[in-house]
């Protein structure tokens, strides 16, 4: 059974996290040891990070977020300073279902999700694992499920209409292509501000605690290994997340991109929200991957407008 504990195994809380009364927590899951940061009062928000993010990459947003929401923001296992146990399947669904397990275990009956890039994957897994769930129960003529996804917010979620990493993905899930990337970029510090500057329209914004921020997980938690085990399930995962997306058009949406994304394609964009039967396109003109952290006040000013609005629900 998962256990909840307040007692911290690793400390790593910026001082804008310290600021908001940002709690520290673990979990003991099935498949490992699972640490979040738990924040203000109000319906409940789960935020899932992206690939080589972590709770870490919403501190900015969560201050914001305190006075709207009881935020939870999860390192997934594997990932920021959550440890994995080995061999831990790493597909999308499963991951899905550990954030399941997460709200479960924490008695969280209903709440919204927050997921971006394949974090917002993730998040759109969840839901279809949710809805499954219903049917099965209902099919069956039972109560639904103690947990429940009421609204989507997508910030540039990985999805099978963007051609950006369809090709580099399999590459560097082989076993060549991993040996490399381990060999080149989790062992060289000089070429974190490459890839960090990617992820940015404008190199200027990139926040000065990014790169220190980014690189602990891997110094502690082997991030880019769990990452490799990530992307060898890159392909299946997208065709299951598309056979995924009719169980999930129902659900409030709101989506959010940056014009200059250069990791998910921002073309990918509109028909992604046409899955949807009621969801919104909030899109950041000249800002790439991370609007939470290159454009934050616009992104959380959308954040918030959206979970505040009745309409929405």
């Amino acid at each position: 059974m998962p256990t909840e504990t307040q007692e911290p195994e690793e400390e790593f809380i910026p001082a804008v996290e310290r600021n908001a009364q940002i709690e520290e927590h673990w979990l003991e899951l099935p498949d490992g040891r699972m640490r979040y940061l738990k924040a203000g009062s109000g319906p409940a928000l789960i935020l899932i990070h992206g690939l080589m993010g972590y709770s870490f990459s919403w501190r900015f947003a969560i201050p914001a977020l305190v006075p709207y929401a009881t935020v939870y923001a999860i390192d997934n296992l594997g990932a920021g300073l959550s440890p994995a146990n080995e061999g831990m399947d790493c597909s999308a669904r499963a991951t899905a279902e550990r954030v399941l397990q997460f709200a479960d275990a924490l008695r969280i009956s209903d709440f919204d999700l927050l997921g971006t890039s394949h974090g917002g994957g993730v998040a759109n897994m969840v839901a279809a694992v949710y809805a499954e769930i219903c049917a099965e129960r209902c099919a069956e003529g039972g109560a639904r499920s103690d947990v429940q996804v009421k609204r989507l917010i997508l910030v540039a979620p990985v999805n099978p209409w963007s051609p950006h990493g369809k090709r580099l993905a399999p590459f560097l899930g082989s076993p060549f292509g991993s040996r490399l990337f381990r060999n080149t970029v989790e062992r060289c510090r000089s070429l974190d501000q490459l890839w960090l500057r990617r992820l940015f329209a404008e190199g200027s914004k990139i926040p000065p605690d990014s790169l220190e921020g980014y690189r602990m997980p891997v110094r502690k938690n082997h991030a880019f290994r769990h990452a490799g085990r990530i992307i060898k399930n890159w392909t299946a995962d997208l065709a299951e997340l598309e056979s995924a997306l009719p169980k999930i058009r129902d659900y409030p949406t709101l989506l959010i991109w940056g014009t200059k994304d250069r990791a998910v394609d921002f073309r990918s964009a509109e028909p992604l929200r046409r899955n949807f039967r009621n969801a919104r396109l909030v899109a950041f003109e000249g800002v790439g991957h991370l609007p939470y952290e290159e454009a934050p006040e616009d992104f959380n000013r959308a954040l918030v407008e959206f979970l505040t609005n009745v309409g929405n629900v």
